[in-house]
């Protein structure tokens, strides 16, 4: 098995301990919007995508300008939130990064978030310079489409077979499948542990600390089906 080079996170509910906050945002967003509620486990479905995919799958049967309206006023809601209290990364996560850089494997992320958001939650989290590469909604197509990840391993210079994708959500995975890129779930973000099996990864992860080990057994040719 080829040795892994570069790995490529998902950053909310996989790094960063945000969905909560994103679902608060979104029922706020769309009361100030006046548009019918919808609830925490249809809101955590959509975690993922990029804002014009969430909305539209939420609220399938409104007109355009509803949907901008929403946008907007999830923007200024979430940001405000965000200013006054910044989420958290899981706990561990730094630890496995340094694990993984001290392997001398690039780091790279690939969000539904815009680049200011992400640029954002790397400033505060203060690991934004362990990473070599890093996609955004607003720079590439949402997920599942898999062009920020053929990016991140062009700028990269890794193909496929040394690209390993770490995500929550079934976006996250159909991505890594559809760029032909062997992937993990984690069992602590958006998607239940059963969506994410649909897209047939390695693995789902039941912390992030197994994270080194269980990619070490994919080189070998060794993963198993670590499930929660």
């Amino acid at each position: 098995m080829k040795r892994i080079e570069l790995v490529v996170f998902d950053w909310d509910g996989t790094l960063m301990d945000s969905a909560a906050r994103i679902v608060e945002a979104v029922r706020a967003a769309t009361d100030a919007a006046g548009l019918p509620p919808r609830s925490g486990a249809d809101i955590r479905e959509i975690i993922g995508l990029g804002m014009g995919e969430a909305i539209a799958a939420l609220y399938p049967d409104e007109p355009q300008a509803s949907h901008a309206r929403l946008a907007a006023t999830y923007r200024n809601g979430f940001v405000r939130a965000v200013a006054d209290r910044p989420s958290a990364l899981f706990p561990g996560v730094e630890a496995v990064l340094a694990t993984l850089e001290a392997e001398r494997r690039m780091l790279a992320v690939a969000t539904g978030k815009s680049r200011a958001g992400l640029q954002r939650d790397l400033e505060n989290s203060g690991i934004g310079a362990r990473f070599v590469a890093s996609r955004t909604v607003d720079e590439s197509p949402s997920k599942p489409d898999p062009h920020m990840l053929h990016e991140i391993m062009a700028l990269c210079g890794v193909g496929p077979d040394a690209t390993l994708v770490v995500g929550d959500s079934l976006f996250d995975l159909e991505m890594a499948a559809r760029a032909g890129v062997p992937a993990l779930g984690v069992a602590w973000g958006a998607h239940a542990c059963e969506r994410l099996w649909q897209a047939e990864p390695l693995a789902v992860l039941e912390r992030i600390e197994h994270l080194p080990e269980r990619l070490r057994q994919h080189e070998g040719g060794a993963v198993g089906s670590e499930q929660p």
